[in-house]
């Protein structure tokens, strides 16, 4: 599976040694999480997503992406 996400920000995030105080920190990676670079739990609305289909979020939404082939 596959998602589009919008990306608002056009510099990285920067990890400083006080801002983590955990011995273990999750980083965001599936793009929807509301506190990048950190992981929220977003990502749970992912898990029914169908492998090798693309997705498109906005806001609760999900939408799945009919792709044409190119054959």
């Amino acid at each position: 599976m596959a998602r589009l996400v919008r990306h608002d920000r056009n510099e990285p995030y920067s990890l400083k040694k006080d801002e983590i105080d955990r011995d273990r920190v999750f980083l965001c990676a599936c793009g929807l999480s509301q506190n990048k670079p950190f992981c929220d739990g977003s990502h749970k609305r992912t898990r029914d997503e169908e492998q090798d289909a693309l997705y498109i979020y906005s806001g609760e939404q999900a939408e799945r992406v009919r792709i044409r082939s190119m054959y």
